[in-house]
């Protein structure tokens, strides 16, 4: 199938490792430019240079906190002036920290909501004045799947990654008649960095092994095992490219069966 990406410019937020990086190496794979962006500039030149080589295109990079409003500004900017346009978005962005209710106090909320609703709305703003010119745009938020079955400890989360698909059903009845299409999706248990902590800060509490923890995590998959980044990063693939031409305001989870909820 061809997914319409040669020569497409895209900008994949987090993008330095995880569910970021998989997500850009799948995009530069099919033949789009890649802007990449993290925190952690080590990391970019290194992720930038391994994706560079492995597909030959043309994978840049920018240092940038999402939750910061400027540095979101810079980037977009930086982007547009590499590329050009940009063709497609990727919203991406660490998680917040875990913890219950009385864990948290007002501060801990808003930070939340910067790092992971308002820096996809930020992102968005920045990149419709270039799909609304050219009449064409793909935009995906990576999420979690806590939206449609809620995380124990992890309230925050729960709360505010919920904003995003609401924003995401509600920009796809704006944007469609300029045929940008969005949607949203979650992970379920894949094999991240932030996974591999949370089953670590489980054993540590039941004082068990990681082993032990991870056995018991993936006995609830119907699949039977975590999933892997680039088998996440294959379905937003799809939903980013212009092979897709109808599917807009939609969420999925990409969990292997965790999730019973419909």
């Amino acid at each position: 199938m061809d997914l319409g990406l040669q020569g497409k410019k895209v900008l994949v937020l987090a993008s330095s490792k995880g569910l970021g990086r998989a997500t850009a190496t799948q995009f530069a794979a099919e033949g789009a430019d890649v802007m990449l962006t993290s925190r952690k500039e080590e990391e970019l030149i290194k992720t930038a240079a391994e994706i560079k080589e492995q597909t030959g295109r043309d994978v840049s990079y920018f240092v940038a906190d999402v939750s910061k409003g400027e540095d979101l500004e810079k980037l977009i900017a930086a982007t547009a002036e590499r590329f050009g346009t940009i063709d497609v978005l990727v919203n991406n962005s660490g998680g917040p920290p875990a913890g219950k209710f009385d864990d948290f106090n007002d501060q801990d909320w808003y930070n939340a909501f910067e790092l992971t609703l308002l820096s996809y709305i930020r992102t968005i703003r920045g990149v419709l004045p270039y799909m609304k010119k050219q009449k064409s745009g793909r935009i995906i938020n990576i999420t979690s799947s806590s939206i449609k079955q809620p995380i124990e400890n992890l309230l925050l989360s729960n709360t505010l990654r919920l904003g995003v698909v609401g924003l995401a059903k509600s920009l796809a009845l704006e944007l469609a008649k300029d045929q940008i299409l969005i949607n949203t999706v979650g992970p379920g248990q894949i094999r991240t960095d932030r996974v591999v902590e949370f089953d670590e800060a489980k054993a540590k509490e039941l004082g068990t092994s990681i082993d032990a923890v991870q056995s018991s995590k993936q006995e609830q998959i119907a699949i039977g095992r975590y999933g892997e980044p680039d088998e996440f990063a294959k379905t937003l693939l799809f939903l980013g490219s212009f092979a897709n031409t109808y599917v807009t305001g939609q969420t999925l989870l990409v969990d292997g069966g965790l999730v019973k909820a419909i």
